[in-house]
């Protein structure tokens, strides 16, 4: 592959962006765009349209990873203009000049644009219905880089965590060290879906899309994937399996989601159909369970 292949990674901090960041690397020159940044030019501000133009035609990316979003689901429900400028305006600004460039655009989607109501793991075909603001902010984004056209991927993720950032994961780790009883919502069900294997399959794909070999139709390829860890479970089960890590070992109690009520509803099963991914790519994320002990592994 050519050394020469720039690529603009926005959002690097995030808990995917930090992991895609080093995963890649291989594919050439990557390039960061941040809230803050040692290069004024590659300061990006999500929610002003001409900061993130003027971003875009500074480094006039080959490739244009967008690792950003507003993820604060609950927050969001009071704050729904501002998620909108960064879940459905921004990427919409992002594939209209990426499309200019004739670049390949790659953004992040979530289990969050479904209802939940499914008894069967979502295919991307399935009629999504999200029922917060954040899913709905997520899918008017996927609309936007859809009608725009040109190269792109979507991959939808879910219950996604790591060694960075906020997430289940660490929170669950840090509460085992201030309580002795946790009770977590044993009726919404998953697949956790560790950051770094995201960037990895994210990188895999690039690499098969633009081989000079393979000679790909990236115009065919264009669409959304659902791009999961194996499995699914509930976040119960998936704190019983964190926490069989952990050195102290707090009272894990299940519990109903209308025992912990929040702003946002959350959608009760998300587990995602990853077969097209597969059969389009020939990838399989590692199964949560999997993915959960190399994480640990990594992180100590």
């Amino acid at each position: 592959m050519s050394d020469t292949r720039r690529i603009l990674l926005i959002a690097p901090e995030g808990q995917v962006g930090w992991e895609l960041l080093r995963c890649a690397q291989s594919l050439g020159k990557v390039t960061t765009a941040k809230r803050v940044h040692e290069n004024p030019q590659l300061c990006i501000d999500l929610a002003n349209t001409d900061s993130i133009r003027r971003v875009v035609e500074t480094v006039k990316p080959h490739i244009i990873l967008n690792a950003a979003a507003y993820t604060a689901v609950d927050k969001a429900e009071s704050e729904p203009e501002l998620a909108e400028q960064i879940n459905s305006t921004a990427p919409a600004v992002l594939a209209e000049t990426a499309k200019r460039l004739n670049a390949l655009f790659v953004h992040y989607s979530t289990d969050y644009v479904f209802d939940g109501t499914n008894k069967y793991p979502y295919k991307e075909t399935d009629t999504t219905n999200p029922v917060s603001v954040y899913g709905a902010t997520k899918l008017k984004g996927e609309q936007a880089i859809q009608a725009i056209g040109g190269h792109y991927f979507i991959f939808r993720t879910a219950w996604v965590y790591g060694m960075r950032g906020k997430n289940f994961l660490l929170t669950m780790q840090r509460l085992a060290g201030e309580r002795d009883l946790l009770r977590v919502v044993d009726d919404q069900r998953g697949a956790p879906t560790w950051s770094r294997s995201i960037a990895e399959a994210s990188t895999q794909i690039l690499a098969q899309s633009l081989s000079p070999r393979l000679q790909l139709d990236l115009t065919e390829l264009a669409g959304i994937y659902h791009m999961t860890c194996g499995g699914n479970t509930t976040w119960y089960r998936f704190a019983q399996a964190i926490l069989a890590h952990a050195e102290k070992q707090p009272t894990l109690e299940p519990i109903p989601t209308s025992a912990y009520p929040t702003p946002a509803k959350r959608p009760t099963y998300s587990t995602l159909c990853n077969s097209k991914l597969a059969q389009t790519f020939g990838i399989r994320l590692p199964d949560w369970e999997n993915a959960l002990t190399l994480c640990l592994d990594a992180g100590k």
